[in-house]
Formats: structure tokens, C-alpha cells, sequence
């Protein structure tokens, strides 16, 4: 039991260890607020821009069929996903060869990917970064190290201490803020892809109701 109260006394909090990182675990705390803030902020936009009506392509389909090309087309513009956007540029080519009505759905696909994708970039820098930073933090522990040894011409543990603490530590932080941004990036890249998915089957479907018969 008393070597159990030792232990507690001795234990070192979370925030009292980061702080033996030293100056280099402020850039690593950057890093790490915005990877997470990028991540939160596509997310939800590319949730957002992932959720379609199921009934949305159904209900195109009976205003062309009937001839209400008015009707499709504000349902289009009054929805905010990127499918919407596709089908709403799809109905004003209407009457268009099908070619040049797939390619101007194209083009707006190709905008809608790229708004998605906005960002996504920084979580791939912030993941090659944040182990860099770490290993930066190594060789500055590993020179405090060999500093306090050739200072003080003593190797006892309190000698070395500081610097193992600076070397571990930021390397630790520097791995986890990179993997922490890598498994981001990928996650939200499937994402992407599966409203890619969405609107690929959505403008495959639109130029097959093109292709029925019309009624006035």
C-alpha cells in the first residue's frame, strides 16, 4: 500500500510531460490544431455534400418525362448537393446532343470534386510534417544530452535525463499528430469517393431519361 501512495506522489501528469518536450512541442501543438480543425471543417461539408433525397432523381425523371423542364430545374437549383448541380446544368443543355450534355455535367462534376477536396491537402502536409518536427526534436534532445554530459563531465541520469525526455517525447508526438492526420486524410478521401460514386450513377441516370419517350 505505501509503495502504491509512492507511485501516485511520483506520477507525472500528461501536460507536466509534453512540457519536458521543450520549444519544439509549440509547433507540434499547432500542427495537431489544425489538422483537427481541417478535418471537422471538410467533414462536414463533405457529409453535406454526400446527402441526396432518394426520391430527388425520381422526381426529375417525371417532370422531363412530362415535359416540365421548368419544375426539374428549379428542384435542381434549390438543392444543395453536387448532384443537384450536375442535373440542374444537365436540364439547361436540354435539347443539346447528348455528348455535349454529358461533357457540361462533366465540367461541373470536375468543380464540385475540386470543391470537396479543398484542404485535403494540408492533412497530407501536416502528416509528412508532424514526424519531421519529431525527429527535429530528437537530434535537439540528443545535443542537449551530449551538452549536459560534456558541461557537468558527468553520465548519471539527471545529466541525461532532459535531453531523453526532449528526444522521446517530441518523436512520440510528432508519430501520433502524423498518423492522427494520415488516417484523416484517407478517411475523409473514401468519403469523397463514395460521393463521386453518387454522382456518377446520378448523371448516368439522367442521360437515360433523356433517352425515354417525352409526354406533353
Amino acid at each position: 500500500m505505501l509503495f502504491l501512495l509512492q507511485v501516485a506522489e511520483n506520477k507525472i501528469s500528461l501536460f507536466s510531460l509534453l512540457q519536458k518536450g521543450g520549444y519544439i512541442m509549440y509547433p507540434l501543438y499547432l500542427l495537431l490544431v489544425i489538422a483537427i480543425y481541417v478535418f471537422f471543417e471538410r467533414m462536414i461539408a463533405i457529409k453535406k455534400a454526400g446527402t441526396i433525397d432518394p426520391k430527388f432523381m425520381l422526381i426529375i425523371r417525371d417532370n422531363i418525362i412530362s415535359g416540365n423542364l421548368g419544375a426539374a430545374k428549379t428542384l435542381a437549383k434549390n438543392t444543395d448537393n453536387p448532384v443537384a448541380k450536375m442535373i440542374e446544368k444537365g436540364v439547361m443543355r436540354i435539347g443539346k446532343p447528348l455528348d455535349a450534355i454529358e461533357k457540361s455535367m462533366e465540367n461541373v462534376g470536375k468543380l464540385e470534386m475540386y470543391s470537396m477536396e479543398r484542404n485535403l491537402n494540408i492533412l497530407s502536409l501536416v502528416a509528412g510534417i508532424a514526424p519531421m518536427f519529431g525527429f527535429l526534436g530528437t537530434i535537439i534532445g540528443m545535443v542537449q544530452l551530449f551538452y549536459g554530459i560534456a558541461s557537468t563531465g558527468e553520465y548519471t541520469l539527471n545529466t541525461i535525463a532532459g535531453g531523453i525526455y526532449t528526444k522521446m517525447i517530441t518523436s512520440a508526438t510528432g508519430l501520433i499528430i502524423g498518423l492522427i492526420a494520415y488516417v484523416g486524410h484517407n478517411y475523409l478521401t473514401t468519403q469523397i469517393d463514395k460521393t463521386a460514386n453518387k454522382m456518377e450513377t446520378a448523371s448516368a441516370d439522367f442521360l437515360d431519361i433523356l433517352q425515354e419517350p417525352t409526354h406533353s
